[in-house]
């Protein structure tokens, strides 16, 4: 099975998009296919066995459009000729305009009693008129020469698209009026605006070609935030080789290259520090606005930018394979995939313009049948084909998607998946592992409690726990050793050290044989009293962890060493549970440590002491598990609940994947963020609340597309069919329905860009419109 991205050209609308998913389905071998008309891509698996590039373009043109993206030399011709093509529809739609203008004038002077030549006046030389009429539309015509190329071409497949709509609606109404003018020579008295439709054949083009113009201008600006991501990086890169030092494209820079980068220059690539102290701004990758200290060892990504210090690193990464091309790739990825939102779209704009095609022929039929005039019932039926354009439905759900996850993607927030964004929604659990998660995932000195204090101070304790731990590899030492750096204390010497698995060490330190450990190794060592042990087990019930310092007999005192809270958590579940969302920790900890944790965090639940295996089990039961939601209803039980897992280790895989929507930390593994469908790029909880509330408004403005598009059709079409003509109202005129059309198109995208004016989650009152 091959999974590929390829670029679709020629679609105007969501029916081209139909017909080219349609063809590409039809391929034996081909899995699933799903063409965006938003993005201009098509997402193809298939089997490579039975499907190749070849087949795929040759069903790709038999449908009427053309393959792009094969390869880079594609994309970039492609890119070339959309520069192209935009700057030749703008030309055009301007020489359209220079000809409709004095063409509608013209037309419609006389019945607004404006001035016109007598010359080319109906009254005094009908026949003139109408020759000037027909010679101004005629370039306009061809100028909108691609809605009758490539309108009849697709009406021909017998997959017609909105250029057909418009094609045969202008063509009836041109080729009606041209024979009328025929018909004058010989005596006909039909009035202009009776029976020559020449200035609403060249207006409707000119109205649809603007909007066009408008649809493309505005599309362009949905990939903005990809496109200010890509232009992040250097275009070249200072490298030291054998010596010397060479400037040289970036995308000339290997693997295993040292990188020279000086103050206040981007990063070209990733790596690791060889040589130089510095400080980073990560922002522009993490949205972590205080620089970052890098040293030896440390590692660094392409497109940050460089503090006061000269850096030289080894790139680790380059190409596809930094971290700024994965973000790329994911929030691409995400904004070609489809929500499930969009199935009711996608499945009646295959239906939409046969319909509608039928709609127009009843309606002119009826009208005749009726005693109507062909010049009333051609208008109804021109009307219909004009107004009737799938291009909002079409668009109303993928350009939401793409403005949506762009705007996360400059946030931090990266969504693998539309129906990640979809699902989140309608989150009404949320799980949460605590180390490193809740937590800071790094364990500090909390407390250093001092049993005699007229003998030991709290320094001279944490001196000695410090020394002795000095050799030791338990992450506990680097707590004791951390707190003992920061209070700027001088350990003493230690003359020998043994380390006692499972319970802890003994060392012989500035004379003193020091015991340092758990609370067992206190009682097999030495005196335990009861008091004593109270002590400790009061820190254990806080959720810390108790490390006793000891010399041969008595016990000096507690070093209490936690896994602190992150600042933002508290205030994250509040605002979760105050939006009516069911919080959950799922710990492998003891129970004790976990319910310590949960208490200050302020959990709804805790589920301690799980096994990874067990992990994702746990996940299964609280999709089914029975309880009262006030999100639902106040006080009624939802038998099934969707549920999200916020996760960072290799621990949190399986649930991540088990759960509806898996949230990875990026500070995480690898495996937890390959199991996750969403990824926060920074290790800050607020993301969370960012990325529901992001959720929720990326899936109301979908809706209000949606909304949009299926009222515009469904009061439309009657409309335009002459409805309100029974009821003595007026006859819709092709030319508005022309512009309501190119309107309708241009206000959905304009919606979907609202999204741009999103703000991340930031106080505790954040969460309030999630309501």
């Amino acid at each position: 099975m091959k999974k590929e991205v390829v670029g679709i050209g020629g679609m105007t609308c969501a029916a081209c998009s139909a017909a080219v998913e349609k063809a590409l389905k039809k391929l034996p071998g081909m899995m699933a296919a799903h063409v965006n008309l938003a993005t201009e891509k098509a997402i193809l698996e298939y089997d490579e066995s039975l499907v190749d590039t070849a087949k795929v373009r040759k069903a790709v043109e038999h449908a009427g459009y053309s393959l792009i993206g094969v390869s880079v030399e594609e994309e970039e011709a492609e890119k070339l000729r959309k520069e192209k093509a935009y700057r030749g529809q703008r030309l055009r739609l301007i020489l359209a305009v220079a000809f409709t203008v004095p063409l509608l004038y013209i037309a419609m002077a006389p019945m607004l009693g404006l001035p016109v030549p007598s010359a080319i006046t109906i009254h005094h030389a009908p026949l003139t008129n109408a020759i000037v009429q027909f010679a101004l539309c005629l370039p306009v015509m061809f100028f909108g020469y691609t809605f009758f190329t490539k309108g009849f071409a697709n009406l021909f497949r017998l997959n017609p698209n909105m250029d057909s709509l418009v094609a045969v609606g202008t063509s009836a109404s041109f080729l009606f009026s041209v024979w009328n003018l025929l018909l004058i020579p010989q005596g006909g008295h039909l009035m202009v605006h009776e029976g020559l439709y020449f200035e609403g054949t060249a207006t409707i083009i000119t109205l649809v070609m603007f909007g066009k113009f408008l649809e493309i201008r505005s599309k362009g600006r949905t990939g903005e935030a990809v496109k200010a991501l890509l232009s992040l990086t250097p275009p070249t890169a200072t490298v030291v080789r054998n010596g010397i030092y060479y400037v040289i494209s970036v995308d000339e820079v290997n693997v295993g290259d040292i990188i020279l980068v000086k103050p206040g220059e981007r990063l070209p690539v990733d790596g690791v520090v060889t040589d130089g102290v510095s400080s980073i701004d990560e922002s522009m990758l993490t949205g972590e606005s205080l620089p970052v200290e890098k040293a030896v060892g440390s590692l660094v990504y392409g497109v940050t930018i460089n503090g006061t210090g000269a850096l030289h690193y080894r790139a680790t990464k380059v190409g596809a394979d930094t971290a700024l091309s994965q973000i790329v790739r994911m929030v691409r990825d995400a904004q070609g995939s489809r929500a499930p939102i969009a199935r009711l779209a996608d499945t009646v704009s295959g239906y939409f313009v046969p319909v509608v095609m039928g709609i127009a022929l009843i309606t002119f039929l009826l009208w005749l049948a009726t005693g109507h005039e062909l010049s009333f019932a051609l208008t109804t039926a021109v009307s219909i084909l004009v107004i009737a354009c799938p291009c909002a439905l079409g668009l109303a759900t993928p350009i939401a998607i793409m403005v949506g996850t762009g705007k996360g993607a400059t946030y931090g927030i990266l969504f693998r998946q539309a129906a990640a964004l979809e699902m989140l929604r309608k989150v009404d659990t949320i799980v949460f592992d605590k180390t490193g998660t809740l937590t800071r995932g790094k364990p500090q000195v909390t407390d250093v409690l001092v049993l005699d204090e007229k003998k030991y101070s709290s320094n001279r304790v944490l001196a000695l726990g410090a020394a002795a731990e000095l050799r030791s590899e338990h992450p506990l030492a680097l707590a004791i050793l951390e707190k003992a750096e920061e209070n700027k204390l001088t350990l003493p010497d230690v003359a020998s050290f043994e380390a006692i698995p499972g319970k802890g060490i003994v060392a012989s330190v500035d004379s003193l044989s020091l015991r340092l450990g758990n609370a067992r190794f206190m009682e097999e060592t030495g005196d335990f009293p009861d008091e004593i042990r109270e002590k400790g087990d009061a820190f254990s019930r806080d959720g810390k962890t108790p490390l006793y310092v000891a010399d041969e007999k008595t016990v000096l005192g507690i070093i209490a060493v936690a896994d602190m809270l992150k600042d933002e958590s508290v205030g994250v579940v509040h605002d979760l549970k105050k939006a009516g969302i069911h919080t959950v920790m799922l710990t492998g900890d003891n129970e004790t440590t976990a319910k310590a944790v949960a208490a200050q965090v302020g959990v709804d639940e805790v589920i301690a002491g799980v096994l990874p295996s067990r992990k994702a089990e746990e996940i299964t039961r609280l999709m089914a598990f029975e309880r009262p939601v006030t999100r639902k209803g106040e006080g009624k039980a939802v038998a099934t609940h969707t549920v999200a897992m916020v996760g960072d280790g290799i621990n949190d895989a399986p649930a991540l994947a088990k759960a509806h929507v898996g949230i990875a930390i990026g500070t995480g593994t690898d495996v937890a963020i390959e199991s996750a469908d969403v990824v926060l790029v920074r290790s800050d909880m607020r993301d969370v609340l960012t990325a529901v509330r992001l959720s929720h408004a990326t899936m109301r403005n979908i809706k209000e597309n949606l909304f949009w598009a299926f009222f515009y059709n469904i009061l439309g079409i009657p409309v335009a069919a002459g409805l309100l003509t029974l009821f003595g109202g007026p006859l819709l005129n092709p030319m508005l329905a022309a512009l309501a059309m190119s309107l309708s198109s241009v206000s959905v995208v304009t919606n979907a860009l609202r999204l741009n004016r999103f703000k991340p989650a930031k106080g505790s009152k954040a969460f309030a419109t999630v309501k």
